[in-house]
């Protein structure tokens, strides 16, 4: 496989074997596959509880979760320099569980897409730092891997984000993380889902979406 750096990053599939190049497109699509499989296991719960410490409920996360990744879409074809887009979409609000994750598979293809037909040099606004296709694709991963954890905690679905996908958005998004803990750990410290040994939950955070 030929891969181009900008669509690429460098990801030890477990803790013995050497890096290797993984695209970012490929570990969005996998952040999807296993996101939805997961949700998909409590589509007949009631999702009208609140998802686990968010003001939401667990199927309006779901809704913030289709804005996001498709608002990722659209900054990257669009490109503002200096204003989110104008373009919104949100699931059907009478649609079962189950069709509104279709919708959500949807707009997790279409950031891929997008994500792959980027140019290196393009750069989009947006409020935690102008970013490229990797950083999109960054933050599209982690809004998958986060709301599915919020959501799976509420429904007492045992799941927790990938370790491998952990360490990739972590060297993207969150430069300054601690060291020293397993990857889906710290991700979960960085984004104030949970403590760390020696360091209490977040109560505020943000990722760095910037160029490096």
């Amino acid at each position: 496989m030929t891969v181009t750096p900008t669509a690429t990053t460098q990801l030890p599939p477990n803790p013995t074997a050497p890096a290797t190049t993984v695209p970012w497109t490929d570990l969005l699509a996998a952040a999807a596959d296993d996101c939805l499989a997961a949700l998909l296991k409590g589509a007949d719960q009631d999702w009208s509880r609140p998802a686990h410490a968010l003001d939401w409920t667990c199927r309006q996360t779901l809704d913030h979760l289709a804005l996001g990744l498709m608002g990722y879409t659209g900054l990257l074809i669009a490109r503002p320099d200096d204003r989110y887009i104008t373009l919104f979409a949100s699931l059907d609000p009478q649609a079962p569980i189950p069709a509104c994750l279709e919708g959500l598979r949807i707009a997790a293809s279409l950031l891929t897409s997008t994500v792959r037909d980027t140019p290196a040099e393009a750069r989009a606004w947006h409020p935690w730092g102008h970013s490229d296709a990797t950083g999109f694709a960054a933050m599209g991963i982690t809004e998958l891997a986060l709301h599915t954890y919020d959501i799976t905690r509420t429904l007492g679905l045992p799941w927790a984000p990938p370790d491998g996908l952990s360490t990739a958005v972590l060297a993207r998004l969150f430069p300054d993380a601690p060291s020293g803990h397993a990857p889906s750990d710290t991700l979960l410290w960085c984004t104030g889902r949970t403590p760390l040994p020696g360091l209490p939950r977040r109560a505020d955070w943000q990722w760095d979406g910037t160029v490096r």
